[in-house]
C-alpha cells in the first residue's frame, strides 16, 4: 500500500463505526467513511470536541452540523496551500490521501527537470495540477465543474503559483480529449482522477466501468513519443490495483515503461491502522 504520511496538517485521529475523526489543521472534523465497518472505544477526548460533523442519511446524503467551524480555512502540504471549507457530500476541497501521489508527481517531474507538459483529467481543486506546476510543468487543467477549477485557481494563487503556466479549462473531459486529439496537441503526461458516476456541463453521464478504459486509449494519442508518466485513480470498489495496472499496461504497451499499482492510506494515528482509501496505478517510462 502506499500511504500518505507526510502530512502535518492533516491527520485521521481514530475510526469507529463507519466514521473518522479527522484533524483538518486546528479544526476537528468527524465524517462517515464506508470503508471503517469495525468498532473501537472512543477513548480520545476529541470525540466530543467537534467544530463540525457529517451526518450520513439513511435515505442517501446527509448534512453538516457545525459547532465551531470558519466558512474557509487554510491547509499546508510542503510549500503548497489549499483553502478547505464544508462541501456537499462530506467534501471539504481536497483529498488527503492522494498527497503519496502528489509526492510521486513531482518526483517524477524533477528528474527531468520539470520539462514537460502535462494534462490533468477530472483536476477537481487541482492539488495534483498544483504539484506539477510547482516542479515545473506546463499543466492543462480540465474539470467539468467551473466552482471546482474557480477553487483551483484560488488554490494556485494562496500557493504562490498565480503567474505559474496553467491552462484552465472548464468542460467534458472526454470531449475536451477528442477535440485535443483533432488538435494535434501533444502532452509528456496525464494524470486522471475520475469518479465513479457523474455529469458533464451538458448532461454527459460518466459511469467509470464503462468509460474509463476507452479514455484511457484517447488519452494514449494525446502522448508525446517519450512520455514521462501516467497515472490514474480510482475509488470505485471494483476496479482494484490489479484492474488499474493491466489497463494501463495494456494501454501504453506501445511505450517502454513500467507499471504498478497499489491501494492508498492514510495512516491512523491512535492505532497504527492504515485506513484504506481507493487505489491508484501509475506508468512510468522516466529513468
Amino acid at each position: 500500500m502506499w500511504i500518505a504520511d507526510r502530512w502535518k496538517d492533516y491527520e485521521v485521529i481514530d475510526c469507529s463505526q463507519g466514521e473518522k475523526l479527522e484533524r483538518w489543521g486546528r479544526y476537528i472534523l468527524l465524517r462517515p467513511d464506508p470503508q471503517v465497518i469495525w468498532s473501537t472505544q472512543k477513548t480520545d477526548r476529541r470525540w466530543k470536541r467537534l467544530n463540525a460533523h457529517y451526518h450520513r442519511s439513511a435515505k442517501g446524503g446527509g448534512e453538516w452540523e457545525f459547532f465551531d467551524l470558519p466558512e474557509q480555512w487554510e491547509a499546508h502540504y510542503g510549500p503548497l496551500t489549499f483553502h478547505l471549507k464544508p462541501f456537499r457530500f462530506k467534501h471539504t476541497g481536497l483529498f488527503p490521501e492522494q498527497a503519496v501521489n502528489w509526492d510521486w508527481i513531482t518526483d517524477q517531474l524533477l528528474r527531468v527537470k520539470g520539462r514537460a507538459r502535462v494534462l490533468n483529467l477530472f483536476a477537481y481543486t487541482g492539488a495534483a495540477t498544483l504539484s506539477a506546476a510547482k516542479a515545473g510543468a506546463e499543466v492543462t487543467h480540465v474539470d467539468a465543474s467551473k466552482g471546482m477549477v474557480a477553487w483551483a485557481k484560488e488554490n494556485a494563487v494562496a500557493s504562490g503559483l498565480g503567474d505559474a503556466k496553467i491552462r484552465w479549462i472548464v468542460d467534458d473531459c472526454k470531449k475536451f480529449v477528442e477535440r485535443e486529439i483533432r488538435r494535434g496537441r501533444t502532452y509528456d503526461a496525464v494524470i486522471m482522477d475520475p469518479p465513479s458516476y457523474g455529469r458533464g456541463p451538458k448532461g454527459e453521464i460518466w459511469k467509470i466501468e464503462d468509460a474509463v478504459y476507452p479514455l484511457i486509449l484517447e488519452c494514449t494519442k494525446l502522448l508525446s513519443q517519450k512520455p514521462l508518466f501516467f497515472l490514474i485513480n480510482s475509488y470505485t470498489t471494483g476496479l482494484q490495483p490489479a484492474v488499474l495496472s493491466y489497463m494501463l499496461g495494456v494501454a501504453m504497451k506501445k511505450f517502454k515503461g513500467t507499471v504498478e499499482a497499489q491501494e492508498i492510506g492514510v495512516p491512523v494515528s491512535s492505532n497504527g491502522l492504515i485506513l484504506p482509501c481507493g487505489a491508484s496505478g501509475r506508468w512510468s517510462g522516466v529513468s
